[in-house]
């Protein structure tokens, strides 16, 4: 494999959206939360899966970024998954410091709740 493309088997199981990103959902690895949400095209998942540090696809600044690089807190790879459609991925991280750039641990506390009628089982489902 040629060391500055993607694994052509990797590349093959993705489905990129009109701009060429896959979704990658980003978890902690040892207690399941999700801490944000990001992009990645090729190079950025290539970069990704070989140096062990999540690396992004900026969308607002078109550039890569590899998340820690100016704010101390990055992410290091512990495992990546593909879902079944290949439309997404999920790396779950050893996360350094907050993993949103408001200083929360997750993009999801910054954001905070929607208002959501909770959904109850019923005894035939």
């Amino acid at each position: 494999m040629n060391e500055q493309t993607l694994d052509p088997q990797v590349a093959s199981r993705l489905k990129r959206d009109a701009a060429g990103l896959v979704c990658a959902v980003i978890q902690d690895w040892q207690s399941g939360q999700v801490l944000m949400v990001g992009y990645m095209n090729d190079e950025a998942l290539r970069r990704t899966l070989s140096t062990g540090r999540v690396t992004f696809w900026s969308r607002s600044r078109s550039q890569y970024w590899r998340k820690g690089d100016t704010s101390g807190h990055a992410q290091y790879v512990k495992q990546v998954q593909i879902d079944c459609d290949g439309d997404a991925l999920l790396i779950q991280v050893d996360q350094v410091g907050a993993a949103c750039h408001t200083g929360r641990r997750s993009c999801f506390e910054a954001g905070g709740g929607l208002p959501a009628l909770v959904g109850e089982r019923s005894n035939s489902s």
